[in-house]
């Protein structure tokens, strides 16, 4: 069983973010995504599957705990820090409304905490509770945020990447085509959802977005 800790400065640069379609009883996209990726590239991975209810999401959690996975690679729930704890997952990723990394870390210290921003604003916010990592975002286009408006773009990814020393992953219409743009802007890593989903090409997409990394 893999040991999905890992210290703040070594954090995989690559963050996957489950479907949001996850559905008891039904196969699981997650696990397979899990199965597939390469030994050699550690990866983030949230779990955020809002129909879940919490005893599906700490069954789904306990079955990627006790997967094999690469070294280094770090688990994460969407903001139940009681679940992550159950599952004895590395870490919590916070909504940019979510109660406060400051508060919850008081209770649960040795979990790694993300921060969602969308502003300068929020950033400070973040790093003052006590962030480990940022996501920011949308940068590019995507469907499902079309609905709060323009993207973010590359010029206010950069401000924000210069504007703070945590590790600050881009979100949000990132393809292998333009995530070196986030990287040159700053950004210490590239999270996606839709990206992964394909299972046939989970792999060589990870292989490929690692080459843009270590640019």
């Amino acid at each position: 069983m893999n040991d999905n800790r890992t210290k703040k400065s070594h954090l995989p640069r690559l963050f996957l973010i489950s479907s949001g379609e996850e559905c008891a009883g039904s196969g699981t996209l997650l696990l397979r995504q899990l199965a597939l990726l390469p030994r050699s590239h550690p990866c983030m991975v949230q779990i955020r599957e809002k129909k879940l209810s919490a005893k599906e999401l700490l069954t789904l959690a306990l079955k990627a705990r006790e997967m094999e996975l690469p070294e280094g690679t770090l688990l994460l729930m969407n903001e139940r820090v009681d679940l992550a704890l159950a599952a004895s997952l590395g870490g919590v990723h916070l909504p940019e409304n979510a109660c406060s990394a400051k508060v919850l870390r008081t209770f649960a210290p040795n979990l790694i905490y993300g921060c969602s921003v969308h502003s300068p604003s929020a950033l400070r916010i973040a790093e003052e509770a006590g962030a480990d990592y940022l996501l920011f975002g949308p940068v590019f286009d995507t469907p499902s945020k079309r609905i709060y408006g323009a993207p973010q773009g590359l010029e206010k990814l950069g401000a924000l990447c210069q504007a703070t020393s945590l590790p600050v992953f881009a979100l949000g219409g990132i393809t292998k085509k333009n995530a070196g743009l986030c990287m040159a802007k700053g950004a210490y890593g590239i999270a996606a959802l839709s990206l992964f989903r394909d299972t046939d090409r989970v792999a060589d997409t990870i292989e490929e977005l690692y080459l843009h990394l270590n640019q």
